[in-house]
């Protein structure tokens, strides 16, 4: 019997500073909405998506900071979205930043959740690859996020989501061969992606030309090589200043984009993911068990922990 998934990405625009939760929210349960609307069964929001990119800022006030992270998800705030995807059955994964305790200290990560369609967290992702710097450098684009976050210490791990085997990641982790290949030894089929990403780099203006090039080459290599379904999801537009790509796109495992969107607004994107098309790229060009021993890779990975 022919294995389906219908995911779809969840784009948003820019979110300002001064947004509150109850707006943002709105906004995402109706893209939630259309997505359903649409036949999908599992969507994808951007990284971040509950709040503005704050970590293009220097922000001195602890209290201020914290306002853009959640002690928990979901929560008061955020419950009509676990609410709505109960209402609608269709799962969702959701980038938020979030505030755990761990060794006796209150640490700060950026996280993506993945809920279920009966509207419960079936798990969490923590962003392993963490870019920017700590403080403002001289002729470089305001990036602080590893002022803001520390790196994930979950690993990669893998869901069950309607019996298939899902994987998440965030941003800057979607460059970086190591994600791909860990979520696909961990036996993924999906991986869903979000991200918020500057259009330009005061540090190499002259690649400005590329970075919707760079966006996607690495999700569709990502996708041949370890024969998933990825679909990435931006946060786009002008936000706060900052032009933000869009590019949200849901690529096959054989590499192509199968579908993109074309604004750089709120917009759901949605493309009906044939499994079975798994099975069949890796019968014509990546034999794991023939040629790779995954066993023996998952084997060194867990001795060797989280990377």
């Amino acid at each position: 019997m022919a294995r389906h998934l219908t995911l779809a990405a969840c784009q948003t625009g820019p979110i300002a500073r001064s947004a509150g939760r109850r707006e943002i929210v709105d906004r995402l349960v109706h893209l939630l909405e259309e997505a359903a609307s649409q036949g999908a069964s599992l969507a994808v929001f951007p990284e971040l998506a509950l709040t503005t990119f704050f970590p293009r800022w220097l922000i001195e006030d602890e209290a201020e900071i914290d306002g853009f992270y959640e002690d928990a998800f979901p929560n008061a705030a955020t419950r009509p979205l676990t609410e709505a995807a109960r209402k609608l059955r269709i799962g969702f994964a959701l980038g938020y930043g979030e505030i755990a305790q761990g060794d006796g200290r209150r640490r700060r990560y950026n996280t993506m959740a993945l809920v279920g369609d009966d509207g419960e967290v079936l798990g969490r992702y923590r962003k392993m690859h963490v870019p920017g710097s700590e403080e403002p450098e001289e002729g470089t684009t305001v990036h602080l996020e590893r002022r803001y976050f520390e790196p994930g210490d979950l690993g990669f791990p893998v869901f069950d989501y309607r019996g298939t085997r899902v994987g998440l990641a965030l941003c800057n982790d979607r460059r970086w061969p190591e994600t791909y290949r860990m979520l696909m030894l961990g036996g993924a089929e999906v991986a869903l992606i979000g991200y918020n990403t500057p259009l330009l780099l005061d540090e190499a203006p002259a690649l400005a030309h590329l970075r919707m090039f760079h966006n996607h080459l690495p999700m569709q290599a990502g996708a041949y090589q370890n024969t998933l379904w990825v679909a990435g999801c931006a946060k786009a537009g002008l936000e706060e200043g900052q032009a933000l790509i869009g590019g949200s796109c849901i690529v096959a495992p054989t590499g192509e984009i199968a579908a993109q969107a074309m604004s750089v607004g709120d917009e759901v994107v949605v493309h009906r993911a044939d499994l079975d098309l798994i099975d069949t790229c890796r019968r014509v060009n990546f034999d794991f068990d023939r040629y790779r021993r995954p066993a023996a890779y998952r084997m060194i990975s867990e001795r060797a922990g989280p990377v």
